[in-house]
């Protein structure tokens, strides 16, 4: 079976599993090549969303959203000096997604990062699903200046000149990304599916990420799914408080006596209906970071099927230079197979003469010769994939692991500082029906 890397002429293919220690090195080498990312040199921000309206590629009317791109020089101002003015330009999501796609065909081993998401998923009812929404526009405004920090940060993205070119070139930089002829190396699905259920020897490494990728899918898709069924009810409960507010307030319209106890009743009953809005909006806060790993998932899979391809090709190459070393075989030694082309064409228009022969087995040498070049080059091709993949991948768990730790603590702590607010309220609330009994 056809791997990545050769040691034999074709029988024996290299075996590209990497060794834990050569992979923490390579992990080490690429971390120490942070430092010299561009976010080291550029502050970048999306510092707002702005809805416009124009005619779309069919001339017709549509609206849609740009954000403003704001970049400067990260070096450090002087005391008493004025900071640089800021190089600011527009762009629609399009544009992030064009980019995105340049950058998944250019970097097939890198894990790249995702977009925020195009419409709303996982929306509980009080969630508006329109694109055009602005709570949903700021959440995403959000997202794609993530998306950009998280590009400057690699340590290959970051040093891409179609990037650069996308943070400080407003009008020529769609010209130049469509320039690089990336959309004729985007490799079709069908070619993807073939080559996933084609593979004869596929890495098991690379097998393992890729169910670790779907389970990841699943289980992020399940949390924000209960997330989304808890925001409902938890809304649900906190604005039932609201209605007997409103019976709080009315009704001390009508007692002398209770009248102050039932208005202070009314009014933190209000207060905690009211509380929910600020929690359900920061609680959407870290699902965002969640679907952003849910998001993430994809791109690892991407990685995957681009190694199977490779790996495909690989296979096919050695298998086709097997045929020919057979055929160079038989051709030289005139054992010819009965049930074979060269057999049937034989017992029917004859045998070949010397001077067929002898072309036939030049220009078999010949081919043979470039076939077992062909299978270098893909085992160099795929020895450095899986290389250069290995290391993102560890980058990206190191990335992942600290992300969503730091993004559950918060929640948890959000929930704590929630209770606490909410017992605080209801300790109120108490102590005014305790002024009504009494």
């Amino acid at each position: 079976m056809a791997d990545c890397g050769s040691n034999e002429e074709v029988a024996v293919i290299f075996n590209t599993d990497i060794t834990s220690t050569e992979s923490e090195n390579n992990l080490i080498n690429t971390m120490v090549e942070i430092g010299a990312t561009l976010l080291r040199k550029m502050e970048i921000n999306v510092t707002e969303a702005e809805k416009r309206t124009g005619k779309n590629t069919v001339n017709m009317q549509e609206t849609y959203t740009v954000y403003l791109i704001e970049t400067r020089s990260a070096e450090t101002v002087p005391e008493g000096g004025t900071p640089t003015t800021p190089d600011t330009l527009w762009r629609r999501y399009s544009e992030f997604e064009l980019l995105r796609t340049y950058l998944l065909v250019t970097y097939p081993y890198i894990i790249i990062p995702p977009l925020p998401e195009k419409r709303a998923e996982f929306v509980w009812h009080k969630m508006s699903a329109d694109n055009l929404d602005p709570d949903f526009v700021e959440r995403r405004r959000v997202g794609l200046e993530n998306f950009l920090l998280r590009v400057a940060s690699h340590p290959v993205l970051s040093n891409d000149k179609i990037f650069f070119l996308f943070l400080t070139e407003e009008k020529e930089w769609r010209e130049v990304v469509l320039e690089t002829g990336f959309q004729d190396k985007v490799d079709s699905r069908l070619k993807s599916l073939s080559a996933m259920f084609r593979v004869k020897n596929p890495d098991k490494r690379f097998t393992a990420l890729k169910h670790y990728s779907d389970e990841l899918n699943s289980v992020i898709s399940q949390l924000l799914r209960v997330r989304a069924k808890v925001a409902d009810r938890l809304y649900g409960v906190y604005k039932v408080h609201g209605n007997y507010g409103r019976v709080f307030s009315e009704w001390s319209a009508i007692e002398k006596e209770m009248g102050d106890g039932l208005q202070s009743a009314g009014h933190h009953m209000d207060t905690f209906a009211a509380s929910i809005d600020d929690i359900l909006e920061e609680e959407e806060h870290y699902a965002d970071q969640l679907k952003e790993y849910l998001f993430y998932a994809e791109a690892v899979r991407s990685v995957c099927r681009k190694h199977e391809l490779i790996q495909y090709e690989l296979e096919m190459v050695a298998q086709d230079l097997v045929s020919k070393k057979q055929q160079k075989e038989e051709l030289a030694t005139g054992t010819v197979r009965v049930f074979s082309l060269k057999g049937m064409t034989s017992k029917l228009f004859g045998q070949e003469s010397q001077e067929q022969r002898e072309s036939r087995l030049a220009a078999l040498e010949q081919s043979t010769r470039e076939g077992e070049e062909t299978l270098k080059e893909r085992n160099t091709e795929c020895q450095e994939f899986v290389r250069t993949a290995w290391e993102d991948i560890g980058r990206f768990k190191e990335q992942k692991d600290r992300d969503l730790r730091e993004a559950l603590i918060s929640y948890a702590i959000m929930q704590i500082s929630m209770c606490k607010k909410t017992k605080g309220e209801d300790d109120r609330s108490a102590e005014a029906r305790t002024e009504l009994s009494i």
